[in-house]
C-alpha cells in the first residue's frame, strides 16, 4: 500500500471518528435542569410575639393570608376585630401590605413588607405614631396546622 492511500485512510477514520463523537452527543439526553424550590405559597395563618407597651406582658399576633398568583388579601386581628389587609402583593417570595385602622386619633396606616421562605416571613412593618416614625422587624411563623398541608 502506498503511503498516500494509508494517510488518506487514518484521516477518513479520524473524521469518521469525530462524526460518530457528534451524532452520539446530539443523540444524549440533555443534563436536567438544576432543581429550583418551588415558590412557598403565602396562604396560611402566621403568628409572632410583641413585646407590650411599657413593659407590660407580650401578646401574640396573628396574620391570616390567601395568595391568588401574586394578590394577597386577608386579615389581622385587633382590639375592635379583624382588619381586612389593602394593596396586598407578592412576587418572587417579597411580600408587601398595608393596614389601616382607624381609632381615637384617627387612621393609622402601617405597612408591612417581607420576605416569605418556606414557613418564615422576614417582617419589617413601618408607621407614623404622633410624627414619630416606628419601625418594628420580626419574624412570623406559619401556623403548625398550615405548615403541615
Amino acid at each position: 500500500m502506498s503511503r498516500k492511500f494509508l494517510v488518506l485512510m487514518a484521516a477518513g477514520l479520524v473524521f469518521a471518528g469525530v462524526g460518530i463523537s457528534a451524532v452520539r452527543a446530539a443523540d444524549a439526553p440533555a443534563a436536567p435542569a438544576p432543581a429550583t424550590p418551588a415558590a412557598s405559597s403565602a396562604t396560611g395563618t402566621w403568628t409572632w410575639t410583641v413585646e407590650g407597651r411599657n413593659g407590660g406582658a407580650a401578646r401574640e399576633m396573628k396574620l391570616t393570608l390567601k395568595q391568588d398568583g401574586e394578590k394577597l388579601t386577608g386579615s389581622m386581628p385587633g382590639r375592635n376585630g379583624d382588619t381586612e389587609i389593602s394593596d396586598g402583593t407578592i412576587k418572587n417570595g417579597e411580600i408587601a401590605f398595608k393596614i389601616v385602622r382607624t381609632g381615637q386619633n384617627g387612621e393609622m396606616v402601617t405597612k408591612y413588607t417581607g420576605k416569605l421562605t418556606g414557613d418564615v416571613i422576614k417582617f419589617k412593618s413601618e408607621m407614623d405614631r404622633n410624627g414619630t416614625p416606628q419601625v418594628r422587624e420580626f419574624e412570623a411563623k406559619r401556623a403548625a396546622a398550615d405548615a403541615a398541608k
